[in-house]
C-alpha cells in the first residue's frame, strides 16, 4: 500500500476511534446522570437556586449559565419563550458556572440584587448590556454598574451585599454540581434531570416539549 494510502486509512480510524470514544462516554454520561436525577437531585435543584416559573410545573429546565457567556446571552429570551409558551408547566432553574474572567464578580452581582427582590430584572439588564462590559479583547466589568439602575436597584447595597460570603459558597458548590454532571461549557441544560443529545436551540425545545409529553 503506498504511503499517502496509509496516511489516508489512518487518518479514517483516528476519527471513527474519536467518534466511538464520544459515544460510549457520552452513554455513561447519560447513565449517571440519570442516576443522579433520581437518587441525588440536589446534584440539579440547590435550596438556593434562582427559579421562574410556577411551583406546581412538571418540567424542570435547569441551566448552568455564566453571566459573561455570549451564548447564555443570545439563548436566554428563546428559554423565557418556551416557558410562555408553556405557562404553568416549565420551571426555569438557574446555576452558575463562571468560567469567563471576572465572571465570579457578576455572579455577585446577581446574587446581591436578589437580596433586592431584583434578580431577574438584572439578569435581563446584564445580558442585554453585555457586549460593552464583557468583551473577551477587553473585559471591563466595572462598565456593568453604568446600566444596574436599570433594574431598579440600590447600588450602595448592592455593592454591601456583594460581600456576603455565603454568595462564594453557592458558587463553589454550583462548580461542584457542574463538574460532577460531567459539563463543560456554558450555557448547560438538563431538563427533568436529562441532558441535551447535542447543544442546541431545537435540542431543548424537542427535550423541553418531549418532557411536557410525558408528564401531562
Amino acid at each position: 500500500m503506498k504511503k499517502h494510502h496509509i496516511v489516508f486509512v489512518s487518518g479514517i480510524i483516528l476519527v471513527v476511534a474519536f467518534a466511538l470514544g464520544d459515544y460510549f462516554y457520552e452513554g455513561r454520561r447519560v447513565k449517571k446522570i440519570a442516576f443522579m436525577a433520581s437518587e441525588n437531585a440536589a446534584t440539579f435543584v440547590r435550596p438556593y437556586s434562582p427559579v421562574l416559573g410556577s411551583d406546581d410545573a412538571k418540567v424542570y429546565i435547569v441551566e448552568f449559565l455564566d453571566p459573561a457567556c455570549e451564548t447564555c446571552s443570545a439563548i436566554h429570551p428563546y428559554v423565557k419563550d418556551l416557558l410562555k409558551a408553556h405557562p404553568g408547566r416549565i420551571k426555569l432553574v438557574i446555576r452558575y458556572a463562571p468560567l469567563h474572567d471576572n465572571a465570579d464578580y457578576f455572579v455577585k452581582i446577581l446574587e446581591a440584587a436578589r437580596k433586592q427582590g431584583k434578580y431577574w430584572e438584572t439578569l435581563e439588564v446584564m445580558f442585554k448590556t453585555q457586549s460593552q462590559w464583557a468583551s473577551h479583547h477587553d473585559p471591563q466589568p466595572k462598565l456593568v454598574w453604568k446600566f444596574l439602575p436599570m433594574a431598579g436597584l440600590n447600588l450602595e447595597k448592592l455593592a454591601r451585599d456583594m460581600e456576603d460570603p455565603e454568595i462564594q459558597k453557592i458558587i463553589k458548590q454550583d462548580i461542584t454540581d457542574f463538574k460532577t454532571l460531567g459539563a463543560k461549557k456554558t450555557p448547560e441544560f438538563f431538563v427533568n434531570g436529562k441532558p441535551l443529545p447535542s447543544f442546541g436551540l431545537n435540542q431543548l425545545i424537542k427535550l423541553v416539549e418531549a418532557e411536557i409529553k410525558a408528564q401531562y
